[in-house]
């Protein structure tokens, strides 16, 4: 009945088959496109995560040059389809509803045991322009999914960086450095963290988290993201 009544007031067209969404938990996002959202289930890097094109190699070249500090990282499917629509309207049009059905999506990952959720976070310029943060509002379905906290103000983005689109790995690593800090690492020291975010492409940003976490006294760092992007 809520549907029912909703769509007549708020009617809304799917962006991605171009059909009504009358399901209001996944709208604008329709129930068939909502449905149709599937897990990644190719050969993958067993470190990073990243897609590979075959499964002879099961870590990639970045990860077998430059280990990362967490202990792996997955995510659930690829930043394409009907996934990336939702992601891209719950980020950039505002559209919070859809942090809910998307924690759904991310606790359907097979989970490691952790002690905790720490999202990666937003420096409070970016903060202010968003008005809020994506991956604090999935951590926080995700921790209440789990049974277990979120911890919002652990790790903190204490400067500004410029946009990661179109810099190599090399500057791409330098505009992340030491751009985290932890603040009351007590809370962290000897944990198992699950870190969040919502889309990984390089895995940049979450590498860096990673370094700084572990340095300040984490056991395991696992990054889980709801897609995996295409490489700029």
């Amino acid at each position: 009945m809520l549907n029912s009544f909703l769509n007549i007031l708020f009617p809304e067209t799917c962006p991605v088959c171009k059909r009504p969404a009358k399901d209001h938990k996944t709208a604008p996002i329709c129930a068939d496109c909502w449905q149709a959202i599937s897990p990644y289930e190719g050969p993958m890097c067993r470190k990073c995560g990243r897609p590979l094109v075959s499964d002879v190699s099961a870590t990639c070249g970045e990860c077998l040059e430059d280990e990362p500090a967490f202990t792996y990282a997955r995510s659930f499917g690829l930043y394409e389809g009907a996934l990336k629509k939702a992601i891209n309207l719950f980020k950039f049009h505002g559209i919070k509803r859809l942090s809910k059905p998307l924690s759904d999506i991310i606790l359907s990952i097979d989970m490691p045991e952790v002690d905790t959720v720490i999202p990666v976070p937003l420096h409070k310029k970016r903060l202010r322009q968003r008005e809020f943060n994506q991956s604090a509002l999935l951590a926080k379905y995700m921790a209440k999914g789990l049974g277990i906290e979120a911890k919002f103000d652990c790790l903190v983005k204490t400067r500004d960086t410029a946009p990661q689109v179109g810099l190599n790995s090399h500057d791409r690593r330098k505009n992340m450095k030491k751009a985290f800090q932890v603040r009351n690492s007590e809370l962290i020291e000897g944990k198992d963290i699950a870190l969040l975010d919502d889309v990984v492409t390089t895995g940049t940003t979450v590498r860096e988290c990673s370094n700084v976490l572990k340095k300040a006294g984490a056991e395991n760092v696992y990054v889980i993201t709801l897609a995996h992007g295409m490489m700029d």
